[in-house]
């Protein structure tokens, strides 16, 4: 029984595991979102969360300790130049795992796992929902007073019914 174990193992023994996590880890913060198995996502997330909240504080010894972990100098200055900046105040939950179908080959759960400020995607429609600080009601006077000053000749448009 595996009571009171947190940690998945991933069917692999420790060395192959922090190896398998390093990678994805430095591919994510390379490409900002990857497409892997649901439980290596998940398995990924705590990994690297810590980690990206050491690079808020650009250190020397946050730097050696990320490399620790990553062992690639390139994903470890991005994430310390590009990603950090930009998620300065967030106070956590920095990756999103977007759940995307099964894999053909073995019917896999496959995850989309990627930054969460780094989805121009999902960016665009929160930018477009702050927009939008009017009610209907006040729209609709405003059409209707529009028309009326333009050409009183024409007849009244018809107001939208109140649901």
């Amino acid at each position: 029984m595996r009571h009171n174990k947190a940690v998945n193992h991933l069917g692999r023994k420790s060395g192959h595991r922090k190896a398998l996590l390093a990678n994805m880890a430095s591919s994510l913060i390379l490409h900002k979102r990857i497409i892997t198995t649901e439980a290596k996502a998940k398995a990924l997330k705590p990994y690297l969360e810590p980690l990206v909240t050491k690079s808020k504080e650009d250190t020397t010894h946050n730097r050696r300790v990320v490399f620790s972990y990553l062992k690639d100098k390139n994903a470890v200055s991005e994430l310390f130049r590009t990603i950090a900046p930009k998620i300065a105040d967030r106070p956590g939950g920095y990756l999103r795992i977007l759940h995307v179908g099964f894999r053909q080959g073995d019917a896999a759960e496959m995850a989309l796992i990627e930054f969460v400020d780094f989805n121009e995607a999902a960016l665009e429609g929160t930018a477009k929902k702050e927009a939008k600080k009017t009610t209907r009601r006040s729209r609709a006077k405003k059409a209707e007073a529009a028309p009326a000053a333009e050409a009183p000749a024409e007849a009244p448009a018809e107001e939208p019914k109140a649901e």
